[in-house]
């Protein structure tokens, strides 16, 4: 018989680098399946492995295994500091995306650091983890995989818009659920802000501060991505390759760029959205803090765009990677095809014994 009740952490760490997300939850599968948060935190990254994690896209393939053991022992002692924090018991897994370097869906390749069996063995708790890479193996993309749990924890929402490093968005259509990257964000704004000795623009203020770069503004969104079918998805690599050179290209100040920027996103995920008042975003991640980016949003599209709870906002998608953990231990499709572009639904996830 199939376990109906678990105790997960879900451990998330996205590409805007603010932190490893953690979240203790409890899922009660009996019926329809229920989700309560116990309890959040996030631990921001020092400015030393924002410096490693932001480069080590470059590193050569023997540095990058060591590097990958390196924060595989760093985020074990982080795990094990909230279980002692929080006195958990009975936990029944750790479930955990790890923190991804390089994503090559084109080329069958995607690399989350942090996914080593010594995560079990620092930790002492059962690991779920390495959810990707089994679904690019099967001609998937791999990404977004947080769309199953929008579709069995939150259906009562038209679309969920994640507003991370990237944005990404899921829905369904055609009595099936679909899913895909739109475009950067907070991988752009959090970069620029950064010249500005900020660690990111607190509620858009500087973007709000600045003017339409008119011709940026139409060379982004004349991006070939944007007009690609999906299954697709981003990853840091394609804004190193098409975004930060076409910005460079415009002498202008910063805050006239984060507020182009701004707006571009704004105008990817308005195409994005069938603009109905009707229809209800749920708008997660933490670009649902920036009132100038939803400000924009609400111009430019007549959706009701709905922010939950902080905790809901900033937790989201570790939620979601325990609700992952939790679907493969018991042996239940956790990635659609749908979503994916991978030959068949699966169950995915290395699973690592103490």
């Amino acid at each position: 018989m199939k376990k109906n009740q678990f105790r997960l952490l879900g451990v998330m760490s996205g590409t805007s680098l603010d932190g490893v997300d953690v979240v203790a939850v409890q899922f009660d599968f009996n019926s329809t399946t229920r989700y309560k948060i116990l309890h959040a935190a996030t631990i921001s990254y020092d400015k030393l492995w924002k410096q490693k994690l932001s480069s080590a896209v470059n590193l050569q393939e023997e540095e990058l295994a060591h590097f990958n053991f390196a924060y595989t022992r760093y985020l074990g002692h982080i795990l094990k500091d909230f279980i002692r924090k929080y006195e958990l018991k009975e936990l029944d897994a750790i479930c955990s995306h790890g923190h991804t370097v390089k994503h090559e869906p084109q080329n069958k390749y995607t690399l989350q650091i942090g996914n080593l069996e010594e995560l079990a063995q620092i930790t002492g708790q059962k690991v779920v983890c390495d959810f990707r890479v089994q679904d690019v193996k099967l001609g998937g993309q791999g990404a977004p995989l947080v769309p199953v749990g929008d579709k069995l924890l939150f259906a009562e929402y038209d679309y969920c818009l994640n507003l991370g490093g990237f944005a990404n968005i899921s829905t369904e259509e055609n009595n099936q659920r679909i899913a895909y990257d739109l475009c950067a964000v907070n991988t752009v704004l959090n970069y620029y802000a950064e010249k500005l000795g900020h660690e990111y623009d607190e509620g858009g203020k500087i973007a709000a501060s600045g003017n339409l770069i008119k011709a940026l503004y139409e060379q982004l969104n004349s991006k070939e991505y944007y007009t690609a079918k999906f299954p697709k998805s981003l990853g840091i690599e394609w804004v190193n390759m098409e975004i930060f050179p076409l910005i460079s290209q415009f002498k202008n100040n910063i805050p006239d760029v984060l507020h182009t920027y701004t707006k571009h996103i704004a105008f990817q995920i308005s195409a994005a959205v069938k603009t109905s008042p009707e229809a209800k975003v749920l708008v997660t991640g933490g670009g649902a803090f920036n009132d100038f980016l939803m400000q924009e949003l609400r111009k430019k599209c007549s959706a009701q765009f709905v922010l939950p709870s902080a905790a809901l906002i900033n937790f989201k998608e570790a939620l979601i990677f325990a609700f992952l953990g939790a679907l493969r231990l018991r042996g239940e499709n956790n990635i659609l095809k749908s979503v994916t572009g991978a030959e068949k639904d699966h169950s995915s996830g290395v699973i690592f014994l103490p």
